[in-house]
C-alpha cells in the first residue's frame, strides 16, 4: 500500500521539517496552497490536492478538499475488504497521516478593526471536515492538529513503522477537542453578532493556563483555564513577576480583589481574605490608599491578597514588605519596589494592564449536572434611582462615605454589611444568616471608629433592628436598597435617631 500524508495547515511552524521527515520515511506528500508552497521551497517533493482530485480549487479556495477522492482515503477501513474493493474501483488512495490545523478565526476576530466579512471568511470548512473524518477513523489514520505532536509521530514511525493505537487515540481526542473549541468560538461570535442573549445552547471554550497542585483543599484536584479573547483586565491574563506558583484559592481571592479595585478611579487599595474584602482604602496616592486599607483591619490582612490600582513605588513596597502577604497585584512595580518585595521568595507579584479591555462577560457557576450563567454585577450608583427616605438628608461627607460603602458591599458575601468613612472601610460583616448578625460583626470590628461612620447593606432591612443597632453604635447615615414590606418601620427608627437613610432600589446579593 502506497503511504500517503495529507498536509494543510495555517500554522506552518515546523511543517516543512515534518514533511521532510515523512518523505524520507517513504510517504507521498499531498498539500494545498501556501502549505504546498512552503513544503516545496524546503526541497520536499509535494503534489497538489487538485492533482489528486482532478478538480481545481474553486470559489476563492472555499472548495479544495471536499471531494470523495480525499475523504474516501481518510475514512476507509484498511482492514475491510469491501472498503478496499471500493477504493480500488474508484482509484482512491488511502491516506495514513493527516496534518491539518485551521484558519485563524481566533486571531482574526481578536483584531480591533476586524470586519464581519473577514471573520466569516476565516471560518474553516474543509479543515474541520478532514480532521473529524480522520479522527473518526483513527484506528487506521494518524491525525495531527498540534505542531507539538510532530516529533512523537515521527519518532514512532521511525522506530516501529507505525504509530501505536494509544497515541492515535490521544491524537484523535485532541482533534475533537480542537474542533469543538473552534466551533464554540465561532458559535459565540455569531451569537453575539445576532444579539441572542439567551441561546438555546450555551457553547463555551477555555484553554488550559496551568495545572494546579490542588484545589480548595489538598485532596481536591484542580486546573486553571482561561477564556480565549477574554477580558484583559483579569487574573487569567496576569503576568507573574515573582514568587511561587499560584494556588486555586490564590486565583479566586485575587479575582475577588480585582473585581473590587475595578470600582475605583482614584488611587485605591483592596485587601481580600477568603473571597471577602477585609480592608479597602482610597487616598491621595497609592501609599495613602494602602495605609488606609491596612489600618481598616490589620489583623485579617495577615496572609491576604492585595490589589492596587496604581504602580507600586518604593515607599508602598516598604510598608507591604512589613506584612506577611500571599499576593500583590498592580498595574506595575517600580524597579526599587521590585527589589524590596523580591526579598520575600514566596510572595507572588503580579501585573495586569489596568487600562486594558474591560469587556463584559457572563459569570458561569457550575452546579452538579448543570451550569448557571448570569451577567456580572456591574450596576453602580450612577445607574440607581436614589431616594432619601428619611427626614434628614446626608451631608456631603456622608454622601462620599455612602458611595464608598456601596462600591464595597456588593463584593461582600451576603448577608453583607459594611461600616466605613469616606476614605476606608472600618468593619465588614459577611455571610451571616441574618442581617443584624452581619451588622453587629461590622460594628464590633469598627470599634471606636464607628462613631460618625456610615453603613451600607447589600439588601433591604426586613426589620428595624439593624437601624437601631447602627444608631446606638454612633452611625449617622445608611445606604440600602429598600423594598421591604416593613421599610416604614426602618424609616421611622432612623428618623427617631436622626439618621439619614438612602434607598437605591437595587440589591447586591452575592452567594
Amino acid at each position: 500500500m502506497k503511504k500517503r500524508a495529507l498536509i494543510s495547515v495555517s500554522d506552518k511552524n515546523g511543517v516543512a521539517a515534518f514533511a521532510k521527515e515523512l518523505h524520507e520515511l517513504g510517504f507521498e506528500i499531498v498539500s494545498t496552497g501556501g502549505t504546498k508552497k512552503a513544503i516545496a521551497e524546503a526541497g520536499v517533493p509535494v503534489i497538489g490536492v487538485s492533482d489528486v482530485t482532478g478538480f481545481p480549487e474553486i470559489l476563492e479556495g472555499r472548495v479544495k478538499t471536499l471531494n470523495p477522492l480525499i475523504h474516501g482515503g481518510l475514512l476507509a477501513k484498511f482492514d475491510d475488504s469491501s472498503h478496499q474493493a471500493q477504493l480500488e474501483k474508484h482509484q482512491i488512495h488511502p491516506i495514513q497521516v493527516v496534518c491539518v490545523n485551521l484558519y485563524p478565526f481566533q486571531q482574526t476576530i481578536a483584531k480591533p478593526d476586524v470586519t464581519v466579512e473577514d471573520a466569516i471568511e476565516n471560518i474553516d470548512i474543509g479543515g474541520p471536515a478532514m480532521l473529524r473524518a480522520s479522527a473518526k477513523n483513527h484506528a487506521h489514520v494518524t491525525v495531527v492538529v498540534d505542531p507539538i505532536d510532530y516529533e512523537t509521530v515521527i519518532t514512532q514511525l521511525k522506530e516501529n513503522d507505525i504509530v501505536d493505537a494509544a497515541t492515535k487515540r490521544k491524537l484523535a481526542a485532541k482533534v475533537f477537542r480542537h474542533t469543538a473549541a473552534y466551533d464554540a468560538m465561532i458559535a459565540e461570535y455569531m451569537t453575539e453578532l445576532a444579539e441572542e442573549e439567551q441561546p438555546e445552547k450555551l457553547t463555551v471554550t477555555y484553554e488550559l493556563k496551568q495545572a494546579l497542585r490542588y484545589g480548595e483543599n489538598p485532596h481536591q484536584k484542580a486546573s486553571f483555564y482561561r477564556k480565549p479573547l477574554g477580558s484583559v483586565f483579569s487574573i487569567a491574563n496576569a503576568t507573574q513577576l515573582h514568587g511561587k506558583e499560584l494556588s486555586y484559592n490564590n486565583i479566586n481571592d485575587t479575582d475577588a480583589a480585582l473585581q473590587i479595585v475595578k470600582e475605583f478611579d482614584g488611587p485605591a487599595a483592596v485587601a481580600v481574605k477568603h473571597m471577602n474584602p477585609c480592608g479597602v482604602g482610597n487616598g491621595t496616592d497609592i501609599y495613602d490608599a494602602f495605609s488606609k486599607a491596612f489600618a481598616a483591619d490589620p489583623v485579617s490582612i495577615f496572609g491576604g491578597i492585595i490589589a492596587l490600582n496604581r504602580e507600586v513605588n518604593a515607599q508602598t513596597a516598604t510598608k507591604l514588605h512589613e506584612i506577611f502577604l500571599e499576593i500583590i497585584i498592580a498595574p506595575s512595580f517600580s524597579a526599587e519596589a521590585l527589589e524590596i518585595l523580591q526579598g520575600k521568595k514566596n510572595l507572588r507579584l503580579l501585573t495586569i494592564p489596568f487600562e486594558g479591555n474591560k469587556k463584559t462577560e457572563k459569570r458561569l457557576t457550575s452546579i452538579e449536572g448543570g451550569l448557571l450563567a448570569q451577567d456580572y454585577d456591574t450596576y453602580g450608583l450612577e445607574e440607581a434611582n436614589i431616594t432619601v427616605a428619611t427626614t434628614r438628608e446626608p451631608t456631603e461627607e456622608e454622601w462620599q462615605s455612602l458611595k464608598l460603602g456601596w462600591k464595597v458591599v456588593k463584593h461582600v458575601k451576603s448577608n453583607a454589611i459594611v461600616v466605613n468613612n469616606s476614605d476606608q472601610t472600618l468593619g465588614i460583616g459577611a455571610g451571616q444568616m441574618n442581617r443584624v448578625g452581619s451588622a453587629k460583626i461590622a460594628i464590633e470590628q469598627a470599634g471606636k471608629a464607628v462613631e460618625g461612620a456610615t453603613m451600607a447593606s447589600d439588601a433591604f432591612f426586613p426589620m428595624n433592628d439593624t437601624v437601631e443597632a447602627a444608631a446606638k453604635a454612633g452611625i449617622t447615615a445608611i445606604i440600602q436598597p429598600g423594598g421591604s414590606i416593613k421599610d416604614q418601620e426602618s424609616i421611622e427608627k432612623a428618623n427617631e435617631y436622626g439618621l439619614a437613610m438612602v434607598f437605591t432600589g437595587v440589591r447586591h446579593f452575592k452567594h
